[in-house]
């Protein structure tokens, strides 16, 4: 089954579907990772904060797929915003991924009320690390409109990704449409609200008309959205479950009904970006 692919603005194109590896424990990514590529998964997308870049390189090298057949993206750690620092961890990014070049980096949290404020120095390091060939894209994750206006503004370089919280209950749309604006594409982190879906009543009776699961539908509805959505299972049969996404389609009243859903803020799962200071040890 082919995966459809979209063009970013940078006129690179992206697979739609892909497999992320957000807390895969590091001892079991590379099994894990090498049950997607047997699944028919070519898109990966790690971090280094996820700790299993290795474990990503590892079941690359090991798989005989083609470099040209895979897209790998990876993020930013948040300790690693100053552009020193950011060039040595990129670097050694592409060490443990065992990789050349990433087809995609991004700045993992803006972090505004760190680093006085200044993730655009961060933006900027990625920019030069695009430039020395270490990204053939870059973009940026958990970016409200007013951190994508001014990096674009104090730059000129717009991001080609923008990988935010969305899902039924979350449509998170003030992303979305100032994303759009700037010809940037959104990737859904938690599309299928870590689970929630299975149990919305809305979504159940959907899934049982046309005969998938609700998280199938809610992943479709992702994609008839225009979103890039990569679903995460350490299990060979929900990897495959997720991956049969493209011989249905969801009418325009599914589609509405389940947009209908949304609980604006009341339904974010995960850190609001305005606020979000973490950084790891």
């Amino acid at each position: 089954m082919t995966v459809p692919t979209i063009t970013l603005n940078d006129q690179t194109t992206i697979p739609q579907l892909g497999f992320g590896v957000f807390q895969v424990p590091p001892e079991e990514t590379a099994a894990t990772v090498s049950k997607a590529f047997e699944a028919g998964y070519r898109h990966i997308d790690t971090a280094q904060m996820y700790g299993n870049e290795q474990g990503v390189g590892d079941a690359i090298a090991a798989s005989g797929i083609a470099r040209d057949e895979l897209y790998v993206t990876t993020k930013l750690n948040n300790g690693f915003h100053r552009p020193d620092d950011a060039a040595r961890e990129l670097a050694r990014s592409l060490e443990k991924l065992q990789l050349d070049h990433v087809d995609l980096v991004l700045i993992h949290w803006p972090l505004p009320t760190r680093y006085d404020g200044d993730y655009v120095s961060t933006w900027r390091a990625l920019i030069d690390f695009q430039k020395t060939g270490g990204a053939t894209s870059i973009g940026v994750s958990n970016f409200q409109p007013e951190h994508l206006d001014r990096v674009i503004e104090e730059t000129g370089v717009v991001p080609v990704v923008n990988q935010i919280e969305v899902h039924p209950f979350f449509n998170n749309q003030a992303a979305r449409a100032a994303s759009a604006g700037h010809d940037i594409v959104v990737e859904a982190w938690s599309p299928i609200a870590k689970g929630a879906v299975n149990d919305d009543s809305t979504i159940k009776g959907i899934a049982a008309k046309v005969e998938r699961t609700p998280a199938q539908v809610a992943l479709r509805w992702h994609l008839q959205r225009g979103d890039i959505v990569f679903p995460k299972s350490m299990r060979a049969e929900r990897m495959a479950e997720n991956f049969a996404l493209f011989d249905f389609e969801l009418s325009g009243e599914d589609m509405a009904e389940i947009t209908s859903l949304d609980r604006g803020e009341d339904g974010r799962l995960g850190p609001n970006p305005d606020a979000f200071d973490y950084i790891p040890n």
